[in-house]
């Protein structure tokens, strides 16, 4: 089993910036991706970034050039640096940690979330 917690939601202004951290801990040896997905409401869950063991990172398009997203292994914490945050980014933000082999993905985890209010 692999927990997911994630801090660092809150409230701020458009503009304005926010550092997520999502703290892994258990069987982490068969993960091999770790991520920031988000969900407004009544709208599907999106990718907003991941990160590979090997530091590779991807990017959904609407966050590309404002968020970061970076690893501390010693820690086994993921982060997501958000800048210049706009309304539209208000959401629940999911921390996940998953295996891809191929085009295979499982051993799937999910934090409970944390909720990022980005006010006008």
């Amino acid at each position: 089993q692999v927990r997911l917690v994630e801090s660092g939601g809150g409230l701020v202004q458009a503009g304005g910036s926010l550092r997520l951290s999502c703290s892994a801990s258990g069987f982490m040896f068969r993960i091999n991706v770790m991520g920031w997905y988000r969900q407004a409401p009544q709208k599907e869950r999106e990718l907003v970034a991941h990160i590979t063991n090997g530091t590779s990172t991807d990017y959904g398009d609407s966050v590309k050039g404002r968020f970061t997203i970076f690893r501390d292994n010693a820690k086994s914490t993921v982060y997501l640096q958000m800048n210049n945050l706009k309304p539209e980014d208000t959401a629940v933000y999911y921390c996940n940690a998953h295996r891809i082999r191929g085009t295979i993905r499982d051993y799937d985890y999910w934090g409970r979330g944390t909720q990022v209010t980005v006010s006008s």
